[in-house]
């Protein structure tokens, strides 16, 4: 019911910046509440990164408060994460993915997108 899309990403120095971008295709019936972004570091499991609700309510994991911002354009039915001053440890692959009514992570990601940060 959802297609999501991702862009972005790359490969940056440390204290670099990169933004990532979501684009979401719905059926007429899907209403998209809360997006959010996830990342998984090599050899770690996927953690939260950042969520936003469709009234612009944003949560961040304590790693990147600061540094990283999401928005979105409802309009578009598109998320953004502005990632600043990246570190080492931002290295990973981000997706986004779109959250059921409970805040759980649903079955719908995006394709991945790699970042990688170098000291």
């Amino acid at each position: 019911q959802v297609h999501l899309v991702q862009s972005g990403g790359g490969l940056v120095q440390a204290g670099g910046s990169l933004r990532l971008s979501c684009t979401a295709s719905t059926g007429t019936s899907f209403r998209i509440n809360t997006m959010a972004w996830y990342r998984q570091a090599p050899g770690k499991q996927r953690e939260l990164v950042a969520t936003i609700t469709s009234g612009g309510t944003t949560n961040y994991v304590d790693s990147v408060k600061g540094r990283f911002t999401i928005d979105r354009d409802n309009v578009k039915n598109a998320m953004y994460l502005q990632m600043n001053n990246l570190e080492p440890e931002d290295t990973g692959v981000y997706y986004c993915n779109v959250h059921t009514n409970w805040g759980t992570p649903s079955d719908y990601w995006g394709q991945g997108t790699q970042v990688t940060v170098s000291s």
